[in-house]
């Protein structure tokens, strides 16, 4: 009998372990809707007005010529998006391709971007939350959600993930190029030099287009490789895109690649694919 009560015991233990571990596992994704719903009760109030001649008319050339293209005239200006990608991303150059999801909201009146990636390495879940806000970054991925294996804060990495931010405006958001924190150069007919500055954070990017007006690609020597967040490595930082195709009214690329381009040879990171773009959303999904 007092076999069977230990038996009992132990099993209702284990089950409340494991209950406990799950749970625990999905505090990063509780995380992310939080910090999302706070960023949506900010903006809850505003007024959309929408994106003029007028809007555009000082910009460089090239990036006049891109805004038509994405036809940003006449659509509403963008205060948030909610973006969903899949693809492949290998977390060191030696390693394979795993499989990878990710969902961000990101908010540009007091730019902030809230990201959460989840994909398995040799079968085990690993799941990641970057965050920029009130112009400071942190990011933070687990193994199985429950172990922590990069953990990353500080000065330099708000400056890094600045640069981020300003690449996720340019691609995923182009309307609020409009944006006068942004201070531009042109340098010729298909390339422009942008400057964005947020408080104490202010990075460059050059940005190349094609003869449509399509952006091609997105440069920055202002961003730095830091695989675990204990060690920081400055880097020049491209993302190329294409496959342009029409998303929520707009003309967007549908595919890109994040790679670090070291002294000793380029390491493509990321291979990503839109999946849906939604601007100005008014509720958490």
């Amino acid at each position: 009998m007092e076999k069977k009560y230990f038996l009992t015991i132990l099993l209702l233990l284990m089950a409340i372990t494991i209950s406990i571990a799950i749970y625990k596992s999905q505090e990063l994704k509780r995380t992310y809707k939080a910090q999302v719903l706070q960023g949506l009760e900010n903006i809850k109030k505003s007024q959309q007005s929408v994106i003029t001649e007028d809007d555009i008319r000082h910009l460089p050339q090239p990036v006049h010529k891109y805004l038509r293209y994405v036809g940003v005239i006449g659509k509403e200006k963008i205060e948030s998006v909610r973006v969903v990608c899949d693809g492949e991303f290998r977390p060191a150059p030696q390693k394979n391709w795993a499989k990878v999801e990710t969902e961000q909201y990101n908010f540009f009146t007091e730019p902030t971007r809230i990201y959460y990636i989840g994909l398995k390495m040799s079968g085990v879940p690993v799941v990641g939350l970057h965050s920029y806000k009130d112009a400071k970054a942190t990011m933070l991925i687990k193994l199985a959600g429950l172990f922590t294996v990069a953990d990353g804060k500080g000065p330099i990495m708000n400056s890094a993930e600045t640069v981020t931010v300003f690449n996720d405006m340019c691609i995923l958001a182009p309307a609020t190029l409009i944006d006068k924190r942004i201070e531009w150069e042109e340098l010729d007919s298909l390339t422009v030099k942008a400057t964005f500055k947020n408080k104490d954070n202010k990075i460059s990017a050059l940005l190349y287009f094609n003869e449509k007006g399509e952006l091609i690609n997105f440069i920055s020597d202002d961003r730095y490789y830091s695989p675990t967040g204990d060690t920081y490595r400055k880097a020049r930082w491209s993302t190329p895109v294409g496959d342009y195709k029409v998303i929520n009214g707009l003309r967007l690329p549908t595919y890109g690649e994040a790679i670090w381009q070291f002294p000793e040879g380029d390491y493509c990171y990321a291979k990503l694919r839109i999946k849906d773009v939604e601007y100005n959303p008014k509720s958490f999904r």
